[in-house]
């Protein structure tokens, strides 16, 4: 097991935050900043901020800061954002349909090469440059075409049905958006996104908001 095996998933899910703010500097001309103008930025304590990127080196000096494209180019390296990774949608209904059209994935390198469904009057069409093919040529596609990633928006009552098929063709990335958490084996990473959770922490907060202003 490598050192960045063992790295804390908290740490690994504010790096593409860090990411995204740095790409703003850079986008502004700003070619120097600091743990404490990132923590402005994100939220997170400049203490809290220097602690994630020691786990990967540091990369800056005390007293001069970060250097801004270079800390991006670093981060990119450590998520593997330097590579390209194609993507099938699986279910094409309005979640895989809007995911399909999302520029920021293109933008990111990372190429929808096609989405997957049993609905006929879908299979035969295009979002972008990626055809809906129906959903029993997937295991085939999976063999012969190389993808990196599954993206599942399919109904929650054959979401763990369709993960079984694309582990066994080999895939080893899987983003969730079925309303049920997959069962996959340890070499497998899955990242659900329950829109519902999301909502109902929101409520959660909200309500507590309202009840401090009684």
């Amino acid at each position: 097991m490598n050192k960045h095996e063992r790295i804390s998933p908290a740490v690994i899910k504010r790096m593409p935050k860090y990411y995204r703010y740095l790409g703003e500097l850079t986008k502004s001309g700003v070619a120097k900043t600091s743990s404490r103008e990132l923590s402005e930025m994100t939220g997170f304590s400049a203490s809290q901020i220097r602690q994630d990127l020691n786990n990967f080196g540091g990369f800056g000096q005390q007293g001069f800061g970060y250097d801004v494209e270079n800390l991006r180019n670093e981060i990119a390296k450590i998520l593997g954002l330097d590579k390209k990774y194609n993507m099938i949608i699986i279910g094409a209904g309005n979640i895989g349909q809007a995911l399909a059209n999302y520029t920021g994935f293109y933008e990111a390198d990372y190429e929808v090469v096609a989405l997957f469904d049993k609905n006929p009057k879908l299979i035969g069409l295009s979002i972008r440059n990626a055809l809906i093919k129906d959903i029993d040529d997937m295991e085939s596609f999976l063999k012969e075409e190389k993808v990196d990633i599954a993206v599942i928006c399919t109904p929650k009552n054959v979401s763990q049905q369709i993960a079984d098929k694309i582990v066994e063709c080999g895939i080893r990335a899987i983003w969730n958006f079925a309303l049920k958490d997959l069962k996959v084996p340890d070499y497998v990473h899955v990242e659900n996104v329950h829109l519902n959770e999301s909502l109902f922490s929101l409520t959660y907060y909200y309500n507590q908001i309202n009840k401090s202003k009684e």
